[in-house]
């Protein structure tokens, strides 16, 4: 049956589903097609129901240091039935209110299956046919599953099937030493498993600082979990009813044996089965869909946004596809990808908070900088919760005095970059924020005073004395 639209949105992940509302509230006729689970990738096996998991390691974490704070809490133990079951309800709850929201929106259709292109204004739905002038792409990614010798021998998890976990793995093994794999590797150890993270580099989240990555492993062995660095031939076999993963480490036993294993090796996008040649669109050679400033394809008429598009990858980035795309359509607000600026946070405990540039970039770019670090040690806020692991440090130009970039490794690390952040999308000059009264007692109060300890970034150009 052929269905004429003003546009179509294929994926209800955090671009989709907004995107369709402005739409639809301009009194366009919008169609909305969702194959699998509405919410996408955040709200059904990322962001909201892994936080919530880590939640509750937290929780288990600090009740075994309860006597610490003069607290008896008997002895600890962790019901992962329970934990997967408050999971599913606050993951569940925000699945089914994208859902309705979705299939109560006035102007618009939902349809459920999958869709597939038959031309640059044609995209199919099963039987249905539907046309429109417009087409918005926002159908995310998932788990990459590399090629490791063994593999098709192997049960393995990914961090979609993680979710279905409910006991608790005597020993789980994790290839991929970065942010998904160690947000679970600490996680559950918390609730009691032994974990081993094998990591192909020479050190762990290899995209951050040597003394980040340094940290994050002293905060990680502290806590008992054992690292495998420099795996350089990962291979895997089935070895009396578990998984032996071979490592070839330049030290240590040569094999690691788990009950189980959880693939963390990067992502994919979900492109390969929409039929974009038939439409034109370019991807790159991952399988991206290519497109320019502001999430435009090579086909007019047609946008990608979110994971798909490998211009970010994080609910907050997918988030921001789709104010651009609304604003240039909608608002006549010339907005860019460009114009944003890189942002993340790390969920270990304690987190880790990122804006703008490394202090490796910024050596690499060979600006003139100037550096301010502190450890939590001497955060206030830390020393009273008990919580002094990892530093904050500052990147600062030294011509323009404007904020570089910045990492805080610590007790709400996540939340204080964003005052950062927010100085950095001012342009302002660092001594905004150096003479700014902050709250005390926080993490946040101590910027300032970082700022005002700014020495010359040894080893870059005009900054060596």
């Amino acid at each position: 049956m052929n269905h004429s639209y003003d546009a179509v949105v294929i994926g209800t992940g955090q671009a989709g589903p907004p995107l369709a509302g402005r739409l639809a509230g301009t009194g366009m006729k919008v169609a909305i097609i969702e194959r699998k689970l509405f919410g996408g990738t955040c709200v059904n096996t990322g962001c909201i129901p892994t936080k919530t998991m880590v939640a509750s390691a937290y929780a288990a974490r600090l009740a075994r240091r309860a006597a610490e704070f003069g607290v008896s809490a008997g002895p600890v133990t962790v019901d992962m039935k329970q934990v997967k079951a408050r999971k599913d309800a606050i993951s569940g709850r925000s699945r089914s209110g994208v859902e309705s929201w979705l299939k109560g929106m006035q102007n618009a259709t939902v349809y459920e299956g999958h869709a597939r292109f038959e031309s640059p204004r044609q995209v199919s739905v099963g039987e249905d046919l539907l046309t429109a002038g417009r087409i918005f792409i926002n159908v995310g990614g998932r788990a990459l599953v590399p090629s490791l010798p063994g593999l098709d021998q192997v049960p393995y998890l990914t961090n979609s099937s993680m979710m279905e976990v409910d006991f608790l793995p005597p020993h789980l093994v994790i290839v991929g030493g970065s942010y998904i794999g160690l947000e679970f590797g600490q996680m559950f150890r918390r609730f009691g498993s032994e974990v081993t993270i094998v990591e192909m580099a020479p050190r762990l989240i290899h995209r951050e600082d040597e003394d980040v990555s340094a940290a994050i492993q002293d905060i990680l062995e502290a806590e008992g979990i054992h690292l495998r660095l420099n795996a350089k031939c990962i291979r895997l076999v089935r070895q009396d009813g578990e998984v032996a993963v071979g490592v070839d480490c330049t030290s240590g036993a040569p094999e690691v044996q788990g009950s189980h294993l959880l693939l963390a090796v990067g992502r994919r996008p979900n492109t390969e089965d929409l039929g974009l040649e038939e439409a034109g669109v370019i991807q790159d050679n991952r399988g991206y869909i290519v497109v320019d400033d502001q999430l435009r394809t090579n086909v007019p008429g047609i946008w990608a946004l979110g994971d798909c598009n490998g211009r970010g990858g994080f609910t907050h980035t997918s988030y921001n596809d789709f104010e651009i795309v609304a604003a240039n359509l909608l608002d006549n607000d010339a907005r860019r990808v460009s114009d944003r600026i890189t942002a993340y946070a790390l969920y270990i405990d304690p987190p880790l908070g990122r804006a703008g540039m490394t202090e490796t970039e910024v050596r690499n770019s060979g600006k003139r900088a100037l550096l301010g670090t502190r450890p939590m040690t001497r955060v206030g806020r830390a020393v009273e919760k008990g919580e002094t692991q990892g530093f904050m440090k500052i990147l600062v130009d030294a011509d323009t005095k404007q904020i570089l970039g910045a990492s805080i490794l610590g007790t709400s690390g996540d939340e204080a970059i964003h005052s950062i952040l927010d100085v950095m999308y001012a342009k302002a000059p660092y001594t905004v924020m150096q003479r700014a009264m902050h709250i005390h007692p926080t993490v946040s109060e101590l910027l300032p005073t970082v700022l005002g300890d700014l020495k010359p970034l040894a080893g870059v150009g005009a900054n060596e004395t």
